[in-house]
């Protein structure tokens, strides 16, 4: 697509995070006459993980869901000339690039272009002296194994991928406004020095990154925001000009809304600072952001401001945080709260006592008529609890053994302990660091199906 600053661009948000829906996408790719259609799927902890994947297997590492997801909105969005734009390539872009090469000739779609956009991965430039930003401790005070260190790339790179003539664009960790940034500057040819129209670019990738929570889904709330058929919410678009402006709405036929409330409780959504809000291409001031409605599921949104861009930008540092072990077990009836707080007592005194367990385990009592809510009135106490253990630890043993003593209370007491169950998982803990732009170098490699 050329550079253009007559045309409306129409962008939408098929996915805000690593786990969600498909069929929203879908109609998006099908229905929505869309320019560009991107893919958010990657938090902090997902990144983190996703190393680990790779540690273990070469050839994993992007996300999971990225064949069965491509496979599904691809049909349509090669119909409708859908470009894509995706950072679930997470910790190996190249695998996932090569997979979307396999499935588009395996579809019939040959000549498709892959972007596979790396340079993320800044591992080996990172300094363990460098303070995190959540404990103003240097990296090398953390005593667990650091597994990879991901920069925030920005829209940039992602529009030179587009300039190059990709169909399909796919990143490792790349800043959520980013993808959408990066196909408006394409498509209209925005600097990217031009601070304003980057800011533009900003408010709208802000908005529609978390996919339906804009549409009403995450904004449901019934008896206080009662949000229609949310069952098939839809998911967003963008209507974008030139100039910035945009108007934000769904697809006909779908479920929620999009309204001027749902689009200020994403706006201010995990933005420290609205009035700077630092992303890699940008420093964003939404406070005197506009955001009017103009029709039913239609809201104009405007005013963005821009300064310059960071010196620095975000890492994401990924530490090997040893074994989850988690086990349950519910109480009901008469006097279930005491029974479970004799429960952990007795976890806890064994643990500690018998096992001797030094790691810090947490016991929370969950409940909410889970088990008996038809036998009770609307307004009854809860008579059912469940107890829920959790331990980190290196000791595979000891995790091993947490889930065994839980699972002991089933017949060695108290009365009435019912539903255990238990899992031990790897896990993975984050801090974040800010690095010299200089020292990240993006990389393209294009591939043709």
């Amino acid at each position: 697509m050329p550079a253009t600053s007559t045309r409306t661009i129409r962008i939408g948000c098929g996915m805000g995070f690593a786990g969600d829906r498909i069929d929203p996408s879908v109609e998006l790719a099908e229905r929505g006459g869309l320019d560009f259609l991107f893919f958010e799927g990657l938090a902090e902890r997902t990144l983190a993980a996703s190393h680990g994947a790779r540690s273990r297997d070469p050839r994993a590492g992007f996300n999971p869901m990225f064949r069965r997801r491509m496979e599904a909105v691809l049909p349509g969005c090669r119909a409708a000339g859908t470009r894509i734009i995706t950072n679930m390539g997470a910790a190996n872009p190249a695998g996932a690039g090569e997979a979307m090469a396999a499935l588009a000739r395996d579809g019939g779609f040959q000549g498709l272009r892959i972007a596979v956009v790396e340079g993320d991965d800044v591992t080996a430039a990172l300094d363990p002296g460098l303070i995190a930003m959540e404990t103003g401790k240097p990296l090398s005070a953390v005593s667990r194994r650091m597994i990879a260190a991901n920069a925030y790339l920005g829209g940039d790179v992602i529009a030179e991928a587009l300039a190059e003539g990709a169909d399909v664009v796919i990143t490792g960790r790349t800043a959520d406004p980013s993808l959408v940034v990066g196909p408006l500057a394409h498509a209209f040819g925005w600097r990217f020095d031009d601070w304003p129209m980057l800011a533009a670019g900003t408010l709208v990738g802000h908005l529609l990154e978390c996919s339906a929570q804009i549409t009403g889904g995450y904004f449901a709330d019934p008896g206080v925001k009662d949000v229609p058929d949310v069952a098939y919410v839809g998911y967003p678009l963008a209507e974008v000009t030139a100039a910035g402006d945009a108007v934000i709405t769904k697809l006909d036929r779908t479920g929620g809304c999009v309204t001027a409330l749902t689009c200020k409780e994403q706006l201010i959504y995990e933005v420290h600072d609205p009035a700077a809000y630092k992303t890699p291409d940008v420093v964003a001031d939404f406070s005197r952001a506009t955001i009017d409605e103009i029709a039913p599921d239609r809201v104009r949104v405007g005013g963005a401001r821009g300064l310059q861009r960071p010196d620095q930008l975000k890492v994401t540092v990924g530490f090997d945080g040893g074994l989850l072990a988690e086990a349950e077990i519910s109480y009901a009836g008469p006097g279930a709260a005491a029974r479970a707080r004799l429960a952990t007592a007795i976890v806890r005194e064994r643990m500690t006592n018998l096992h001797r367990c030094t790691e810090e385990i947490r016991f929370d009592l969950i409940g909410l008529r889970a088990l008996h809510g038809t036998a009770l009135p609307a307004t009854g106490e809860s008579s059912d609890v469940r107890v829920r253990a959790a331990m980190r630890t290196d000791d595979r043993r000891i995790a091993e053994t947490l889930l065994w003593e839980v699972e002991a209370l089933w017949v060695a007491g108290p009365a009435g302990g019912g539903g255990v169950r238990g899992h031990i998982t790897p896990s993975v803990t984050t801090q974040s660091v800010l690095i010299d732009r200089a020292l990240v170098t993006p990389r393209i490699t294009m591939l043709t199906a």
